[in-house]
């Protein structure tokens, strides 16, 4: 976990930099944490719940409230600081964090966002066993709701989470009265994967 918090350090010096997180040299970074590029961005999401730009925006829409709010600052001045090329892109970036303007965020009683310096820590889990069986079962049927999602190995993957949504809680009452077998209950069945696997490949979701 050192060399994670390294990483995270060296974001920081550099969230002044720009609104693109590729100013922060993620090959550095990577190479901080003795990763490639492409497994540290999978490793960060997975660690800190969300993607490495995300984080950066974040981070850098944080100090760029603390300095708006201040007022001592033109937010034409505070949009050149944290790189952006107009006050125009710095304000729709704020608002994206924020949800209200730079000018906004200036009057009395305005509530603003704020995202934590990430700290990586290591826990050890796992001591209780888990109790478990393998079961062969001849073929069956599922019956439930399913769609097609594109496959996301970095950050939530919006697809399934608004077909999930979709689902009201009188159709998982519906499909949950279907089930005649072990496991029962509602379940989440991933199948039907493209060959290889890759990031953005489709496969088939379904709520059984």
């Amino acid at each position: 976990m050192e060399r994670w918090n390294e990483a995270i350090a060296a974001v920081e010096e550099h969230l002044d930099g720009g609104p693109d997180d590729t100013v922060l040299a993620v090959d550095e970074l990577a190479r901080i944490t003795g990763t490639s590029e492409y497994h540290f961005r999978r490793v960060f999401s997975a660690l800190a719940g969300m993607p490495l730009s995300d984080y950066v925006r974040r981070r850098r829409m944080t100090l760029a409230a603390a300095v708006i709010a201040s007022g001592t600052t033109t937010v034409s001045d505070v949009a050149a600081r944290f790189g952006y090329g107009s006050a125009d892109a710095f304000g729709r970036a704020f608002r994206a964090v924020h949800g209200i303007g730079p000018q906004e965020a200036r009057e009395p009683g305005a509530v603003l966002r704020s995202q934590g310096r990430l700290s990586f820590r290591l826990t050890v889990e796992g001591s209780t066993p888990v109790q478990y069986r393998l079961v062969q079962k001849p073929a069956f049927r599922l019956i439930g709701r399913s769609t097609r999602v594109p496959l996301v190995y970095e950050g939530p993957n919006d697809a399934i989470q608004a077909f999930e949504r979709s689902i009201t809680p009188e159709d998982r009452a519906r499909i949950a009265g279907l089930s005649d077998q072990e496991p029962s209950g509602v379940l989440s069945v991933s199948d039907a994967f493209t060959e290889g696997r890759a990031d953005g490949s489709r496969l088939r979701y379904s709520v059984v």
